[in-house]
């Protein structure tokens, strides 16, 4: 019997991979989510990311503080989830998009999450209502590639900074489902590069950085696609200033 490339397909699925990974589909882990409050709906604008008022309303409101699994020491700031609860009856199907801006978990929760992210579990304004009357909730979650600034890497210079004495920086920004694990700087008279240190969350800092222009590269994570360098290729010119923004292409 003669097989066309379908079936032949079907049966390489079949024989050397495991059924459920020639199926298609999504898979989510399941876990628990609450929300927290603030008087607009809005982010905390202190949390352990270090994102200041930007974690307040990045993805319009639609943020999270993710359990320490999923936090990473602060290696998972600015990761977007898709989080969904599973009530038919009030249930949005695609759930929230949020992006981790903070740290924190309760009973066995991977999410607490802003007002405004928690109504949007719900298929209509009714239902997420009564959605907050369980206060907490059994969920399934996955990671999703962040896409609303591009495939870049945003980073800002930390309001404590000051030239010529301590520079820090704070990634505000990570497209994809890629990392940050680590910030070099170049000591151009030493001709080598030098880590920063990370403080907490998405900050990263070193003191009595180099004169003159500054020039970082990042050390990022692509899960099972390994690491690689990234590296702006404008340099942070040697007059900059605490709140200046700055990006670099992924790829």
């Amino acid at each position: 019997m003669e097989l066309n490339f379908k079936h032949q397909l079907g049966l390489i699925c079949v024989i050397l991979i495991f059924p459920a990974l020639c199926s298609g589909k999504e898979y989510y882990t399941k876990s628990r989510a609450a929300y927290y409050g603030t008087s607009d709906g809005y982010g905390n604008p202190r949390g352990a990311c270090g994102f200041g008022g930007y974690g307040r309303t990045v993805n319009d409101g639609n943020v999270a503080a993710v359990s320490a699994k999923l936090w990473k020491n602060g290696g998972g700031c600015g990761a977007c989830y898709q989080v969904r609860c599973k009530i038919p009856l009030y249930c949005d199907y695609n759930g929230a998009y949020v992006v981790a801006t903070d740290s924190g978990e309760g009973d066995r929760t991977d999410f607490i999450l802003s007002h405004h992210a928690f109504s949007k579990l719900g298929r209509n304004k009714n239902a997420s209502e009564a959605l907050k009357k369980y206060g907490v909730l059994d969920v399934e979650y996955k990671r999703v590639p962040c896409t609303f600034k591009g495939n870049n890497i945003v980073f800002q210079i930390n309001e404590h900074s000051s030239n010529p004495g301590y520079f820090a920086i704070v990634i505000l920004y990570v497209g994809g489902t890629s990392d940050i694990t680590s910030v070099e700087i170049l000591r151009k008279e030493y001709r080598k590069w030098e880590p920063l240190r990370r403080v907490y969350g998405a900050v990263f800092d070193i003191a009595n950085p180099p004169t003159g222009e500054i020039r970082l590269k990042f050390l990022v994570s692509d899960g099972s696609a390994g690491f690689h360098w990234v590296q702006p290729k404008i340099a942070i010119p040697a007059n900059w200033k605490a709140g200046a923004t700055y990006s670099a292409k992924l790829a």
